[in-house]
């Protein structure tokens, strides 16, 4: 709802000071950011400084220090100086005494009240404006609880403003009622300060000094003090269920010992420098021992006595490896899950592509990623309930928790129920992704990346109900052919991995012609993924419904796709995918194009290249395609002139006229794409030679290829691979058979 005091407070900074700050903002009532950095900017300009910016930084807060320490109505330089704070008292929800450059008793109650609702008026008592609270004012923090902000909370927030407000680096933290990043870095400085560091040297980060202080101030039962109003405001930003005090009392030592155990740590009910770590930073006390690890090493039986003499009980793998030129034993290696049984020791599978962005999530990438994922577990022999922990990788807003990462769980957890509940979803990641992820019900369990402390994600966030493994430092253990670099993590118990599996299945092994049991369900599963993705089984405005697309590409040419596949080292599932995409896509605009290509070369004899057949190819790209085969020796036939008309459309219209003949182009296209698409426009690089144990970013590489290298090539590729890794489930079942 629009407030019209804010539109007032817009529409005075556009007209005073727009053209002179360099922005705008839309007149609409709605406090924001915009509003707060034309603000920042206007007061900026009124200091005399040149080099304006959003920020309201060292300088503007340095310059208000020297110019106007105290801002009353004697010392406010000039109306529009007093209209930008009145501005800045109606965005934040408080009285602007109507923008009347005045800085009357209206004025200084306003600023006396937001004091109050910052908790720092002991301190700084009156209607004065002062540099940090003038900082305050010009933010998007609240000062009172919002959005069901714990009461709790805001006494820490309070306090802690009040406190420690005078010391140089602590600024004004919010007092909204909610924890985060800002609120624990505070927490953090206002240890430092009691420890006795000199500002410049407090820096809100638990480093050396700050956990060797630590070490000298356990709390127990009886401790009075601020020290203790420190611990229990940790215990409150963690949400334990105690009230912010200065005395250690029974209840409180109650309180941490069931903090103790949920964190699983010696349970002492005292403030010692194991809980204190936990309270304040993510990864807690690195010195710590754990009874689970994750790495990138192959458990040979020399690294596995290691883990097992560390007291190491689970250990993390990943099921593949996206980049098969790096980390070459990232991925579980032949034999390594059988040594891990031998030695007695547990394995929780990981699954992780590349998934350092948001880009790299959504549904479609969901799907894609739940079915791999189950597909890889069975390859390697992983047992029905194992759960896997899927990776979010990277600091994730909370916008791109809600916009990527939630659609994409939602497409595991759909992958996997699609899959017949084999297996389970867990989440791997920050604290707010594990929390978010489980609570939309995605995931069973978390597994979270608790080193990354200084993740916005992390910095902030309690540890969530779920946690099943809490990943806190990597060390170097063991020595010789058992030494190994993993990660160290706290196990909960939550998830205990698997100790024993059935046999892998062979990567290597060449597709068969599909079992006639499946053929059904794998038509359902496709048919069900793309109506997912919004392409209806009737086809809605495309050409062809989803049964007639799976026929011509899928079912009626088993017997050649199988013979193409076996021939080539080529996975079935590349040929069924390219082709049933392609032809999934069909609309009545594409054949009148193909018949327009038609009529003008038999009317003019000029060719105007169109994609066309089953696998929508241009005349040119399955010229390239079969002109590089049959140079490389892979196939034969006669080389065609790519600068000809009447060769390109007489291949143009081998692939228009014969389904066969679409699925043998397909074909060469993807050989041709592996070997960097030469005499295209856009060469690509050189990948591996064709193989049947491509990883999946060669997979990827493959299909956007087959499309091209536009936008809409890689946004489409990514969805493709939902449909690549249905064919292959389905075509792994028929090769094991």
């Amino acid at each position: 709802m629009a407030d019209e005091m804010v539109r007032l407070a817009q529409r005075f900074v556009n007209q005073t000071y727009g053209s002179r700050i360099g922005m705008f903002v839309e007149e609409d009532g709605q406090t924001g950011w915009s509003t707060m950095f034309a603000l920042t900017r206007a007061l900026q300009y009124e200091l005399g400084i040149t080099s304006l910016s959003d920020n309201f930084g060292p300088t503007t807060v340095s310059l208000l220090q020297s110019q106007y320490p105290r801002l009353n109505a004697s010392t406010v330089p000039s109306d529009d100086f007093c209209r930008i704070i009145q501005s800045g008292l109606y965005c934040k929800g408080y009285d602007g005494s109507g923008l009347d450059g005045s800085y009357n008793s209206r004025v200084q109650d306003s600023v006396a009240e937001m004091k109050s609702d910052m908790g720092v008026a002991g301190t700084d008592p009156g209607g004065d404006l002062t540099p940090k609270v003038f900082k305050g004012l010009l933010n998007m923090d609240a000062y009172v609880t919002v959005n069901g902000g714990s009461d709790s909370i805001r006494s820490v927030q309070q306090w802690l403003n009040g406190r420690f407000v005078g010391r140089q680096d602590f600024f004004i933290i919010p007092c909204d009622g909610h924890h985060s990043r800002n609120v624990a870095k505070s927490l953090l400085l206002a240890v430092q300060y009691m420890l006795g560091m000199a500002d410049g040297v407090a820096n809100g980060v638990f480093g050396p000094g700050t956990k060797a202080g630590l070490r000298e101030h356990s709390l127990s039962t009886g401790s009075t003090g601020t020290w203790v109003q420190l611990f229990s405001a940790g215990m409150i930003l963690n949400q334990r269920p105690v009230s912010f005090t200065s005395s250690f009392t029974s209840s409180l030592a109650d309180a941490v010992r069931d903090f103790q155990s949920f964190v699983k740590l010696p349970i002492t009910g005292q403030g010692d420098f194991s809980t204190w770590a936990s309270l304040l930073v993510s990864y807690g006390d690195q010195d710590r021992s754990g009874e689970a690890c994750d790495g990138v090493k192959t458990i040979t039986a020399a690294r596995a006595q290691t883990l097992v003499a560390q007291g190491i009980k689970y250990v993390g793998r990943y099921l593949t490896n996206p980049d098969p030129t790096d980390l070459p034993e990232k991925a579980v290696q032949p034999g390594e899950l059988g040594t891990i049984a031998a030695h007695g020791l547990r394995c929780f599978p990981i699954y992780q592509t590349y998934g350092r962005s948001a880009v790299g999530f959504s549904y479609a990438q969901g799907r894609a990623a739940g079915q791999a994922a189950a597909n890889a577990a069975r390859d390697h022999g992983f047992r029905r309930g194992t759960r896997i922990f899927f990776a979010v990788d990277f600091d994730a807003y909370d916008y791109e928790i809600t916009d990527n990462v939630l659609p994409h769980f939602k497409g595991i957890s759909d992958a996997l129920a699609a899959d017949g509940g084999y297996y389970t979803a867990g989440v791997y990641g920050p604290r707010n992704v594990c929390i978010r992820v489980g609570e939309a019900g995605h995931s069973g369990a978390s597994f979270v990346s608790d080193m990354s402390s200084g993740f916005s994600g992390n910095f902030g966030y309690p540890l969530p109900a779920d946690w099943a493994y809490d990943q806190i430092v990597t060390r170097t253990l063991g020595a010789g052919d058992g030494s190994i670099n993993i990660d160290i993590n706290v196990a909960s118990g939550r998830d205990t991995g698997q100790g024993s599996f059935d046999p892998p299945r062979n990567p290597t092994q060449p597709d068969s012609v599909l079992e006639p049991s499946v053929t059904g369900a794998m038509s359902t599963d496709i048919g069900a993924y793309m109506e997912s993705i919004g392409f209806p089984l009737d086809g809605g405005t495309r050409s062809y419904q989803h049964w007639k697309c799976y026929d011509s590409t899928v079912a009626a040419h088993d017997d050649l796709i199988t013979e193409l596949s076996v021939r080539y080292g080529m996975r079935k599932a590349l040929i069924q995918t390219s082709a049933y995409w392609e032809m999934r896509h069909i609309d009545p605009m594409d054949e009148l194009a193909d018949l327009s290509v038609i009529t003008t070369y038999n009317t003019t004899g000029e060719f105007n290249d169109h994609s066309t057949g089953i696998g929508q190819c241009g005349g040119k790209s399955a010229v390239l395609a079969w002109n590089h085969c049959i140079s490389k020796g892979y196939v034969s036939g006669q080389i065609r002139d790519p600068g000809s008309d009447d060769d390109l459309y007489a291949v143009w219209k081998q692939v228009h006229d014969s389904e066969e003949f679409a699925l043998r182009t397909v074909c060469m296209v993807h050989l041709w794409g592996a070997d960097g698409k030469p005499g295209d426009a856009k060469q690509e690089e050189v990948l591996r030679s064709m193989r049947l144990d491509y990883a999946e970013s060669e997979v990827y590489e493959l299909l956007r290829r087959y499309q091209g290298s536009g936008d809409q090539a890689v946004e489409d590729a990514r969805k493709r691979m939902g449909v690549y890794q249905l064919m292959e489930k389905y075509n792994a079942i028929s090769r094991s058979v």
